[in-house]
């Protein structure tokens, strides 16, 4: 397989030991003076002091620099967070020879701790000097927190003639329902691309991959998702509404679901991909209500983690999700392509063998059709284990 690359972006991963020992946990991104950047990032209101800043400095002027650190969210630590992001910000404007206001900072690990800033600095010129355009792998690693795996992806597509390529990574496996995007992931393209569409392509994005899942409903206070456009290919700028941009989306779409999916797969103890599929709703929002309410309850995650065909928390589910005079006798729900409701009660022909096979594999799908109206949803979600309690019940030890 070729290495992961993006011509004119440089990475490189080192260690800070900002929380973790023997590992890198500190990531520099190096994008080139032409670089478009868009991003979107958590609605929680106590978003993280990097999240703060990263919206402010956005808003100033073009990115030149992206600073990832793992094992610290600088989050919930008030003005002296603000201030230490700042800090590391302002270290890296020096030694990068930009402005603070070009770098934009990110942070994931434990909430409430104050981010070791003068670290970071420390391990800055070592970075530096280890830029290179295939440290995505390494950069995957490195953002790492209870993730057991790199995720990473990569697609390419035509743009008027010439190959262009577009390259992800993201890390997230706990404290994930996100409202914007996803835990943190990054992606960029070698396509000159103008900053309002390149914004437009991953806001539509975004909305059914990053933020069509959920592993334990819990929304980030670190979550941001972002998309750089290094203008490095031989090829005029895409444009709105033309063939360029459709073939652009697509393959940020394949990079972002490609992720997303990798997320879920792992979960903090996940053990099972389960696709939810709510049809027929009077409305978007309506099939989405539906699909959260079965994803995020307990006792039909721990069903699945038993393979248990207990079907009858999802139809309780179902029932519970507040879809105003919902008829009942109208509502179907399947296990794959096994029908187990339909008419008010369980249909006819299911049985518990069929039930069981579906719920033994490692993925499958939850079909739910409201017959009431032509919205549909899809939502990526997975079963709840001993091991995501373990997992989190020991996250600070």
């Amino acid at each position: 397989m070729a290495a992961l690359r993006i011509p004119g972006v440089r990475l490189a991963a080192g260690a800070a030991g900002i929380r973790y020992q023997g590992r890198d946990d500190l990531v520099l991104m190096a994008l080139p003076p032409a670089a478009q950047t868009a991003a979107v990032f958590t609605t929680n209101a106590f978003c993280a002091a990097p999240v703060q800043l990263a919206r402010r400095h956005l808003t100033q002027t073009s990115p030149r620099w992206l600073l990832i650190n793992a094992g610290n969210a600088n989050a919930g630590t008030g003005a002296r967070g603000l201030a230490d992001a700042e800090a590391c910000c302002s270290a890296l404007a020096v030694a990068g020879h930009c402005d603070p206001a070009q770098v934009l900072p990110f942070s994931t690990g434990v909430i409430g701790e104050y981010l070791p800033a003068a670290r970071i600095a420390a391990a800055l010129p070592t970075l530096l000097t280890a830029l290179r355009e295939d440290g995505w792998e390494d950069a995957a690693r490195a953002i790492m927190t209870t993730d057991t795996t790199p995720k990473t992806a990569s697609a390419r597509c035509d743009i008027d003639g010439r190959e262009a390529t577009v390259v992800g990574i993201a890390k997230g496996a706990g404290m994930i329902r996100p409202d914007m995007a996803t835990m943190l992931a990054f992606l960029a393209t070698d396509a000159a691309v103008p900053q309002a569409l390149l914004s437009a392509i991953l806001r539509e994005t975004v909305a059914d991959t990053f933020n069509a899942i959920s592993i334990d409903g819990d929304t980030s206070t670190n979550d941001a998702c972002v998309l750089c456009a290094a203008a490095t290919l031989d090829a005029p700028p895409v444009r709105t509404e033309t063939a360029a941009a459709r073939a652009l989306t697509q393959a940020v779409h394949s990079v972002c679901d490609t992720l997303a999916t990798a997320i879920v797969r792992d979960g903090e103890g996940a053990t099972k991909l389960v696709t939810l599929e709510v049809a027929e709703a009077a409305s978007p929002a309506e099939a989405r209500t539906v699909a959260d309410t079965i994803a995020h309850s307990p006792l039909v995650k721990t069903a699945l983690f038993a393979s248990d065909p207990n079907w009858g928390r999802i139809l309780a589910a179902v029932g519970r999700a507040g879809v105003p005079e919902l008829d009942i006798a109208r509502v179907r729900i399947w296990l794959d392509d096994c029908l187990i409701v339909s008419g008010g009660g369980r249909d006819e022909d299911y049985t518990e063998a069929a039930g069981r096979a579906v719920m033994a594999q490692d993925a499958l799908r939850i079909r739910v059709a409201l017959g009431r109206g032509q919205a549909a949803v899809r939502l990526l979600t997975c079963d709840l284990s001993y091991d995501y309690v373990r997992i989190n019940a020991e996250y600070r030890t």
